[in-house]
């Protein structure tokens, strides 16, 4: 066991016990995959935790209002999904698929391939569309492509929507508007912050009248948020790195959140990361560059009260952060407890409302 006293905010406990991704795996029935966004944004369903143990109130988004109060802070994620999905084939004709990561620069990227086999370095892949793109070097399970011309004129022509591998369906045209937040302004991300997907302009308008405050920070979601956790993630306590930018405006607003007794709401665990990065000295600090950090049980939050997360896969990261946040037996009770009430999972599925354990 371990004694959390002993934790500064922002660190992570040291681990005096065994970790296992067993832990926090759940059986999920797979008809409870949402596979098509909702007609309507804010019409999903929302799952709110009280501070009793197994008292749920089954809600919808529309509602959030209701579990918010005049003072807090929500806080946003204003990073674009980019068209980061490109097909082709390797010189021996076999079919792949590229997940950009990150651009390097302007004809760089760092990928994710899918084939039959691992490209051989040096070799040319064939894009659809006719283009070129070298295979440079290998970066653990990461490759560095060198494109025949800017990266992003490419995305922008022949790329695809990154749905993620659980929506068993090709993209389609309703997913270039419904895979983005309708705040996203800043082009980067390789998967959508799935907990503002629910927010639409009619609800956003109401809670700021509703005396509810609002800020943006940036974390461009990668590729690899789709990975499983590996051995060598839970023995170091970090994970595949993402940009983040953390203004002083956000830091500004934080610290008048909590002056005036207001709660720091999260919108997504990629908020509550990029929070928690940008606080690893005990505040909330302007903060530009890659995180690593793994959140799981045994981290010290410094900044966030409160959280608006989508359902995570089991044995995620995010999984285990949310977990971090609450407690991992409550977590995974309420998760049963969507599942017998046919609530939707994943990035087009439903939501919940937590508060932090103290």
């Amino acid at each position: 066991m371990y004694d959390a006293t002993l934790v500064q905010p922002g660190e992570v406990c040291p681990l005096q016990f065994q970790f296992m991704i067993k832990d926090y795996l759940y059986d999920l029935p797979p008809e409870l995959i949402a596979q098509e966004p909702l007609a309507e944004r804010s019409g999903s369903r929302l799952l709110s935790l009280t501070d009793r143990p197994g008292d749920y109130r089954d809600m919808h988004f529309a509602e959030l209002n209701q579990l918010l109060r005049r003072g807090d802070l929500l806080v946003l994620n204003d990073t674009r999904v980019l068209p980061a999905r490109l097909f082709g084939k390797k010189a021996s004709g076999g079919k792949l698929e590229i997940l950009l990561e990150r651009t390097l620069d302007s004809e760089r990227a760092l990928v994710q391939i899918k084939s039959s086999k691992s490209p051989k370095l040096g070799s040319v892949l064939t894009l659809d569309g006719g283009l070129g793109a070298r295979v440079a070097r290998r970066e653990g399970t990461f490759f560095v492509l060198e494109f025949d011309g800017p990266v992003d004129r490419i995305l922008q022509v022949h790329g695809h929507v990154p749905l993620p591998p659980y929506i068993d369906r090709p993209d389609q045209r309703v997913d270039r508007e419904r895979y983005q937040t309708v705040y996203a302004r800043v082009p980067g991300a390789a998967a959508a912050p799935t907990a503002g997907l629910h927010f639409d302009r009619p609800l956003l308008r109401a809670l700021e009248e509703s005396g509810i405050e609002m800020t943006q920070l940036t974390l461009h979601v990668g590729a690899g948020t789709f990975q499983p956790v590996r051995q060598a993630q839970l023995d170091t306590g970090r994970l595949h790195p993402e940009f983040v930018e953390v203004s002083n405006a956000v830091c500004q607003a934080v610290a008048a959140a909590k002056l005036r007794g207001g709660r720091v709401v999260a919108v997504g665990t990629t908020v509550a990361r990029a929070l928690e990065t940008a606080a690893q000295s005990g505040r909330a600090q302007p903060y530009r560059g890659d995180t690593d950090l793994f959140i799981r049980p045994g981290f010290s939050f410094v900044v966030v009260d409160a959280m608006i997360t989508n359902f995570h896969l089991p044995g995620s990261s995010l999984l285990m952060l949310v977990c971090a946040f609450r407690d991992r037996r409550e977590v995974l009770e309420a998760y049963a407890h969507a599942v017998r009430k046919g609530f939707r999972f994943f990035s087009y599925g439903d939501a919940m409302f937590l508060t932090r354990k103290l």
